[in-house]
């Protein structure tokens, strides 16, 4: 039987965080809202991912969790947009198609909601996925968030302008998913 856990990134992590982005086929990137012109080069990346990988908890703009089946890396969810003790905005990636369309990431995300909404004290977690990208919106909806509306944005520093589903869940939802 598979085991599943998440764990903060280590700096071990960095490269195929990047290299899942760097490394992917267009039309993958493109299908969930990826601007391939808007990504950085490698380096540049790896330099961001280290400077505020130094940085303490209450001063992160985004923090990273490592998806793990049977104890190898196989995705991740992150964090950005953090106001701490407020609200952040949530990413989900897994890197290995295989691994997809499989519920793992139900239960990844599960995982991931007490190290943000307690590490960060947050009062809400968002999470905006391209509307025409099916897996993440079905997803956050089984979990339990609330979608409060459909709109156009550019959503993400690496995004093209696209219709996002604007999912949330607030604390006192999150803690009646984990009494």
């Amino acid at each position: 039987m598979d085991h599943l856990s998440v764990r903060p990134i280590h700096e071990a992590d960095f490269e195929q965080i990047v290299d899942y982005f760097l490394k992917a086929d267009e039309a993958f990137l493109v299908g969930m809202g990826v601007d391939i012109a808007k990504l950085p080069t490698r380096d540049a990346w790896l330099e961001l991912l280290q400077k505020e990988y130094q940085h303490p908890i209450e001063q992160k703009s985004f923090f990273y969790l490592i998806w793990l089946l049977n104890d190898t890396p196989v995705g991740h969810s992150n964090i950005n947009k953090i106001r701490f003790g407020e609200e952040a905005y949530m990413h989900l990636h897994s890197w290995n198609p295989p691994n997809r369309k499989k519920g793992m990431g139900l239960q990844f995300i599960k995982m991931c909601l007490p190290y943000y909404f307690d590490l960060f004290q947050l009062k809400k977690l968002y999470c905006e996925p391209y509307a025409l990208n099916p897996a993440p919106n079905k997803t956050l909806q089984k979990i339990g968030f609330i979608l409060l509306e459909s709109y156009e944005t550019t959503p993400g520093w690496i995004n093209f302008h696209q219709p996002v589903n604007r999912w949330c869940l607030n604390v006192a939802q999150y803690q009646r998913l984990f009494s």
